[in-house]
């Protein structure tokens, strides 16, 4: 676009006006922009308070100080005359007892030893770790009364591997139960997000396809020192072992009887 093109006649007569100066209305002219009538949004100045619906806005917000802040806590405050609802309290870490009512059957496992054997599928990558958890799984076997002649150890390089290593555990109908262990520490990489994932996905398929209990013990952790403080999960995955494998076996005994 040329000059004559951008300036209108009128404006660059009046810019032109005299040699070194410039008509300051026409400037004006120039580089402000124009109005139309139709436009909402325009702050005339001369406008007062009372007009201006940006202040009305404003004088509507500070009524509505004491209004809930959104929906939620809306929804939270009991209506007037009606009592307060108890909070529910966080869920922790812990196992927690369910309220069944009498007369309903309950089919529950113990995390006990039996006769067939366990199986355990362990990463060898990160470990160190590995080896803590391996431990922990150990001395809780031998306070659940698993003689260690039924327990079998499958190390894997690393814990994407472990599905394939306790599904093929699995598939022998050896083991009453399967426990895999390993960890697995956030880098810089995007890596963390698709071993972890993984790993836990292809763990529970191994599971429901072959109708074996797996234990998920991998950690899946920020930091070594997050892994290292979390050593215990060997025992906490032994048991949900043993505790699954005791619910099928009472779950097919049942089936006969039926």
């Amino acid at each position: 676009m040329s000059a004559s093109e951008y300036w209108p006649g009128e404006q660059r007569q009046a810019a032109g006006a005299g040699e070194g100066s410039v008509d300051e209305t026409a400037v004006e002219d120039v580089v402000r922009p124009a109005v139309s009538e139709d436009t909402e949004d325009f702050d005339d100045p001369e406008l007062d308070d009372d007009d201006d619906p940006e202040l009305d806005d404003d004088e509507d917000a500070e009524e509505d100080d004491d209004a809930p802040e959104d929906a939620a806590s809306a929804e939270a405050a009991p209506e007037p005359g009606e009592p307060a609802q108890p909070k529910l309290r966080l869920a922790g870490h812990a196992p927690g007892d369910l309220d069944i009512p009498d007369g309903i059957a309950i089919l529950e496992g113990a995390p006990l030893g039996s006769r067939r054997g366990v199986g355990i599928v362990a990463a060898r990558f990160n470990g160190e770790v590995t080896n803590r958890l391996l431990e922990s799984a150990f001395a809780e076997l031998e306070r659940a009364g698993v003689g260690r002649e039924l327990i079998t150890v499958m190390p894997v390089p690393g814990a994407f591997e472990l599905p394939l290593g306790a599904m093929a555990l699995a598939k022998t109908r050896r083991y009453a139960c399967i426990v895999a262990l390993g960890c697995v520490i956030r880098g810089e990489t995007a890596h963390f997000d698709y071993v972890a994932g993984e790993a836990a996905s292809g763990l529970q398929l191994a599971a429901l396809e072959t109708g074996v209990p797996v234990a998920f013990g991998v950690l899946t952790v920020d930091t070594l020192e997050q892994a290292e403080a979390r050593a215990d999960k060997g025992a906490e995955a032994v048991r949900t072992a043993l505790e699954m494998a005791d619910l099928f076996a009472q779950l097919r005994a049942s089936a006969k009887t039926a």
